[in-house]
């Protein structure tokens, strides 16, 4: 978990390296200013060394990518963009800016998106298929490859929990069509805010461009001020000193990724150690590429887990979304957005997606810290084998 906790001397002089020669906080033009300084380009280009892949393009958010990246992909009003029950509202929100329908599947024991309830999703009307890789484990991009294969489907990576996770040696975020990526506050990546659209076909990344940057095509033969273009657009477009802060965490984001996954290991272990009978651990599809974010169990039901939650928060340990911000992160809870879609047939939310809530409502998500020492693994531990004691004893009377 989050970026924050290595933030330091190489952010600060990363960002005062850019005001230091012209402070251009624009990330094109005033050339003679700049002094050859663009560091969001730089950023693009080590980003996409990182995850080897060709094409690149950085925005101001995990959201704004999402949207970005599925206008790329030719998404327009009157198509459906397949997604998955588990995800931040972020998720949604993009494919309705993009005035598309969201269909929504179910989750299974993955936390992710159920391929077999993926299969029943499809429509004439499908356009892309969005899994979407939460707390850091890869959903089962196999199936859904295969699947999106079958039916002619795009398929866009939501990997803004997954950032350095990979799926049988490949990056997550570079098997479909398209991947995006969060940099905010709390990401193993941050730049406070910021996003990334990734590819490996670069008409894609091109129309992200554009459209990121008010339609501009940035065509070489004429200058800005009388550019070309052949659809519109919006700003999106990450500044200078985000592209800065960017380069200096991606250094120190290997490091990270090793010490995460350490730390995840451990506290797996002394978990295990005692109360293996008494709780189910996330199945993981490829448990070499997990990105150390989260240690997701399940408990038999959801009273007990809002009981044991409740035991752990009043010891001073938290989670990762789940339970404490399940209902920003469950779409059985959106009436907000979903309450009118027309695939629930007469069903509320809350029936409809009735499996996805059973599962989501046993999890407990601990968070994966970079500065967890062996005393708050063990103190963890230990806390969480006594809330477990006492409530299942509290359950015999």
């Amino acid at each position: 978990m989050p970026g924050w906790e290595i933030i330091g001397e190489e952010e600060r002089r990363a960002v005062n390296e850019v005001f230091d020669n012209g402070g251009v906080l624009f990330r094109q033009s005033f050339d003679a200013l700049r002094k050859n300084m663009y560091k969001v380009k730089e950023f693009e280009a080590a980003f996409a060394s990182f995850l080897k892949i060709p094409y690149t393009h950085a925005v101001t958010s995990g959201t704004t990518a999402l949207k970005v990246a599925l206008i790329a992909l030719g998404v327009k009003p009157g198509d459906e963009v397949i997604t998955q029950s588990h995800t931040f509202v972020a998720t949604v929100e993009a494919i309705l800016d993009c005035g598309a329908t969201p269909v929504v599947t179910d989750i299974d024991w993955t936390l992710n998106m159920d391929p077999e309830d993926l299969k029943r999703k499809i429509t004439p009307k499908t356009k892309v298929i969005l899994p979407v890789h939460m707390l850091g484990v890869a959903a089962r991009m196999e199936e859904i490859l295969s699947i999106a294969a079958r039916h002619g489907l795009q398929v866009l990576e939501d990997t803004a929990q997954g950032c350095g996770g990979t799926y049988h040696g490949q990056m997550l975020g570079t098997l479909g069509d398209a991947g995006t990526f969060s940099f905010d506050h709390g990401k193993l990546l941050t730049t406070g805010e910021g996003g990334m659209v990734v590819s490996k076909k670069q008409e894609i990344i091109q129309r992200a461009k554009i459209y990121a940057d008010h339609g501009h095509e940035n065509n070489p033969a004429f200058p800005r001020g009388e550019d070309t273009r052949s659809f519109p657009g919006f700003n999106y477009r990450m500044m200078e000193l985000q592209g800065a802060i960017g380069l200096a965490q991606l250094k120190k984001l290997p490091a990270s990724l090793e010490k995460h996954r350490s730390n995840k290991k451990e506290l797996r272990a002394a978990i295990e150690g005692t109360l293996t009978k008494k709780l189910r651990f996330r199945e993981v599809p490829d448990p070499a590429g997990d990105n150390g974010d989260a240690l997701v169990f399940f408990l038999d039901t959801p009273a007990l887990a809002r009981q044991v939650a409740r035991q752990l928060q009043q010891k001073g340990i938290g989670f990762k979304n789940l339970p404490d911000a399940l209902n920003w992160h469950f779409a059985g809870t959106w009436d907000h957005m979903l309450a009118h879609a027309g695939w629930l047939q007469g069903k509320t939310l809350a029936t409809y997606f009735e499996a996805s809530g059973e599962i989501l409502r046993r999890a407990i998500a601990l968070p994966i810290f970079h500065n967890m020492d062996k005393t708050r693994i063990e103190h963890i531990a230990r806390e969480l084998h006594t809330a477990l004691s006492q409530a299942t004893a509290g359950n015999l009377h």
